[in-house]
């Protein structure tokens, strides 16, 4: 599986992970993500393994564990890494975390009991992971792999037979359900559309919801068209678009995460879209929060001219200069 690798890396490197993440994909490991963290992850596991060149030089935990102090010197000196020394919880808490997850990286703390400060504790490659990688390129490997395959659930398996339990009904106003895929900020979708919008959308509805999994999951094309609404595959298409025939007015909302909020930035941005397309409708921006703690941290990032409502105090917005809003729902 290839990827682009940090510039100046050497070829031998670009190979071995290259090569280890052709080996995590047969084995059912998570392989979609950032080139970099997919790097990184690659690398990690190399040098808990203590590989330089070839898969046939991998240890396992049976031949001592490595700290992960001594993991990023390793990545350090051996792949062209420029890792901080501090940064021993990236390694363990992102680097290594699917590869512990799946059982081919095991932490000895799982297999011997260690106080969390001690300076022993660390990282190895599982015996049967190890022993696979020996065999890699030889005429054994097909036979190891599938008996490794038997042995080993597929964490990808598992965690899509998880994320379809963790999976988000949505009841949109015309009474149609759609699924939301598993996500940190759908549950906040979902109360956009079964509270906000009763509350305070003007019957509006939904003509666009979009999804981590799929960009156009609910897409009510011909109607945007009515109103002109911009090109679908722009970058700032938010979250939620709902219009309320009503009012004629247009709602854009974005669910707040991690980013997300209309910013002075975006919302000029999506205004001139709106502008070029010729948008016949009266546009509002709305910004949706979890709590007010999370709104509190943004708020100062927050556009004049725009409405933010948060999900539990669901009967109140709050208004940046919104007047525009206020005197639509007297």
């Amino acid at each position: 599986m290839k990827i682009k690798i940090q510039t100046g890396t050497p070829t031998k490197v670009k190979n071995l992970v290259f090569n280890i993440l052709d080996v995590f994909q047969l084995i059912g490991i998570p392989v979609d993500n950032t080139d970099r963290k997919l790097e990184r992850m690659a690398k990690a596991c190399l040098a808990v393994g203590k590989i330089k060149r070839d898969f046939s030089e991998a240890c396992s935990f049976e031949d001592g564990f490595t700290r992960t102090r001594d993991i990023i010197t390793f990545e350090n000196k051996n792949f062209g890494e420029d890792i901080s020394p501090g940064s021993y919880d990236d390694i363990r808490r992102q680097d290594l975390k699917l590869l512990v997850e799946a059982g081919i990286v095991v932490n000895s703390s799982s297999t011997e009991e260690q106080a969390t400060n001690n300076p022993s504790r660390g990282y190895g490659l599982s015996t049967s992971f190890a022993n696979l990688l020996h065999s890699f390129g030889s005429s054994r490997w097909e036979i190891l792999l599938n008996e490794f395959r038997k042995e080993t659930k597929s964490l990808k398996e598992e965690l899509e037979r998880h994320r379809d339990l963790q999976k988000v009904p949505v009841t949109l106003p015309n009474g149609k359900t759609i699924v939301l895929s598993y996500g940190e900020h759908n549950n906040l979708q979902k109360a956009i559309i079964e509270v906000f919008l009763p509350l305070f959308g003007f019957g509006a509805e939904v003509l666009y919801v979009g999804d981590t999994k799929d960009k156009f999951l609910h897409l009510e094309k011909t109607e945007l068209e009515k109103i002109k609404f911009f090109t679908l595959e722009h970058e700032e298409l938010p979250d939620v678009v709902a219009y309320s025939r009503e009012k004629n007015l247009l709602y854009l909302i974005e669910a707040y995460h991690s980013t997300g909020e209309w910013d002075e930035i975006r919302v000029r941005k999506v205004k001139r879209k709106l502008e070029e397309s010729g948008c016949t409708a009266n546009v509002i921006f709305f910004t949706a929060f979890e709590n007010k703690n999370i709104f509190k941290q943004k708020a100062k990032d927050i556009a004049w001219e725009t409405e933010v409502w948060i999900a539990d105090s669901p009967e109140h917005l709050v208004h940046f200069n919104g007047y525009k809003f206020l005197e639509l729902h007297k």
